[in-house]
């Protein structure tokens, strides 16, 4: 009936390889990269500026093992946070 395409089905001239790089999320210890970078630099600033080696150590391990939990149960939760601190709507609205 239809002349659709089936949606599993491959359209000759519209396949290209895609490198696993481009497709993956840029992970740093199995934490988002630019997170892992800004709880490292408070950690340090925290550490060795303010000599408080325990607390400096504390504060690395509890955020890095938060945000590991979350880049597991979603990888894309900076981008997602980013946005809702932009615009709340579209992270209120239910589908």
């Amino acid at each position: 009936m239809s002349d659709a395409a089936d949606p599993g089905e491959l359209i000759a001239g519209f396949h290209a390889p895609v490198h696993r790089a481009l497709t993956e999320p840029i992970l740093l210890g199995g934490a988002p990269r630019a997170l892992a970078i800004v709880n490292g630099t408070l950690a340090g600033a925290i550490g060795l500026g303010l000599r408080l080696w325990i607390a400096g150590l504390a504060i690395w391990a509890f955020g890095h093992v938060l945000s590991v939990w979350a880049a597991r149960r979603d990888p894309q939760f900076v981008d997602m946070a980013e946005m809702c601190a932009r615009d709340a709507q579209p992270c209120l609205s239910t589908p």
